[in-house]
């Protein structure tokens, strides 16, 4: 600690307390009300899916495209 000097060890000493106290706080706030923790996750919706699109073709119908696109070509 002495080559950090007074100044220095005292911060590092504080970062750590907050780094330390704030968790803390938030647990005990949220674990010993749970109306504040039903308030706080009640604000936002946990799984949002987006809206279902059309599905892909089968490989069945792929093939028969591909077949018809073969065939024009090959009578052009």
């Amino acid at each position: 600690m002495s080559s950090l000097g007074a100044s220095k060890g005292i911060l590092e000493i504080a970062k750590f307390g907050v780094y330390v106290t704030i968790p803390l706080i938030l647990m005990y706030t949220f674990a010993n009300n749970t109306k504040n923790l039903q308030k706080f996750m009640g604000n936002r919706p946990y799984i949002v899916y987006p809206p279902e699109g059309p599905r892909p073709p089968s490989p069945e119908e792929l093939r028969a495209v591909a077949r018809e696109l073969a065939r024009q070509r090959n009578n052009n």
